[in-house]
């Protein structure tokens, strides 16, 4: 497993984690083996957003003795009211409900309390004005949380929480085919087979910008819906007309601006060894680029995702990074100090670059490399 730090919090986070929403309802033995099997096999993050008592019970036993094994991703906002899960802005329920957390999950600290579910411009609004945002830095204050968090489907959203400059840490809904989706698509939209009616499918510079900006201000991304709740595993329910694998799926997450770990929802030990099997895939397993560049509806022409199909470099360029750097300068006038520091640290620069044009023979998705090397060494000086 490997292993990545998570944005400027502090904390290190394991590439694959755990998503548990898949237990609630499950037996406690199920849940244990199901915890055992990801602690085993190197997953150190959990998100734990149910508010219902048992299974938050259920896993706080699971977690005995492995506690200090694993990070916890708790939620400020998820309520259990009359039997069933709801959203809570009120201060004395989500206050109680979180305190509540604690102790069903056994511990008197969790590593990023996130704000529950911030969706909306009226969310983000209630967040602020019903005091939870402040709540979460005062407990972060305390030492009882070690990071501040926000959990979010909408880029608009989400950008407007990261640039408080008070969030350490977005968990956000990420996969090929979201990230193709208007901003103003809600979370009930990313499931419905309408809202991917098109004939072809880009990326959207909202959400591009979000994780650019993330990266930008050192906020770690943990990723949830990296599956697309299953959808993007099989052709007939992909949106864009192909199958994806559980590493290819996982790996595109992996390679967004800012990302640290990608949760997946696991019910069965088998699927935890599923999702465990990307540590140990190779490349060409990894490998998403060639399932969207040849999708039919999948259109990226020109712009660079990232893939490292353009290596090897005979100037050992690391080429990705590099256009990765420069797509992060363009968002402002100046180059940020943090991405200038990161390009300076690169072992070979874009000047380097000798126009060979093999990088680009070998691009499924038509990147002008050489021409961006050129505008890299310009806006970075080297």
């Amino acid at each position: 497993m490997n292993f990545r730090p998570l944005g400027a919090s502090g904390l290190t986070v394991s590439e694959v984690g755990l998503g548990c929403e898949h237990l609630q309802g499950k037996e406690l033995s199920d849940i244990r083996r199901v915890i055992d099997a990801a602690v085993s096999g190197g997953v150190n993050i959990l998100d734990v957003f149910m508010s219902e008592p048992e299974v938050r019970a259920n896993i706080g036993i699971a977690l005995k003795g492995k506690r200090d094994k694993v990070l916890l991703q708790g939620h400020i906002g998820a309520g259990w009211v009359d039997g069933q899960y709801c959203r809570t802005r009120e201060p004395a329920r989500y206050r109680h409900f979180f305190e509540d957390f604690m102790a069903r999950l056994q511990t008197d600290t969790v590593d990023i309390g996130m704000l529950h579910f911030v969706d909306t411009r009226a969310d983000f609004d209630q967040a602020l004005a019903n005091g939870m945002l402040d709540y979460a830095c005062e407990l972060k204050a305390k030492g009882v949380l070690r990071a501040t968090g926000v959990s979010s489907h909408d880029p608009l959203v989400a950008q407007q929480l990261v640039e408080t400059g008070k969030i350490d840490v977005l968990m956000f809904s990420l996969n090929p085919a979201y990230d193709t989706l208007p901003p103003e698509t809600d979370v009930d939209g990313l499931f419905k087979p309408e809202s991917y009616q098109r004939d072809s499918f880009t990326i959207v510079p909202e959400r591009l910008r979000l994780y650019q900006t993330c990266e930008a201000l050192g906020v770690g991304i943990t990723v949830m819906k990296a599956l697309g709740a299953g959808a993007l595993l099989r052709a007939e329910s992909s949106p864009y007309g192909a199958a994806m694998t559980v590493p290819q799926c996982i790996h595109y997450a992996l390679t967004r601006p800012a990302v640290a770990s990608v949760l997946v929802g696991c019910k069965t030990a088998e699927e935890v060894e599923q999702a465990l099997a990307y540590a140990q895939a190779d490349d060409q397993a990894r490998d998403y680029a060639a399932t969207l560049a040849e999708s039919p509806k999948f259109s990226l022409a020109g712009k660079c995702m990232y893939c490292n199909h353009c290596l090897p470099c005979p100037s050992h360029i690391d080429i990705a990074r590099v256009n990765k750097f420069l797509d992060l300068a363009a968002m402002d006038e100046k180059v940020p100090e943090t991405v200038g520091a990161h390009y300076a640290a690169l072992a070979c620069s874009a000047s380097d670059c000798i126009k060979c044009g093999q990088c680009e023979k070998r691009c499924p998705f038509g990147v002008p490399v050489a021409e961006r090397m050129a505008k890299a060494a310009e806006v970075f000086g080297r």
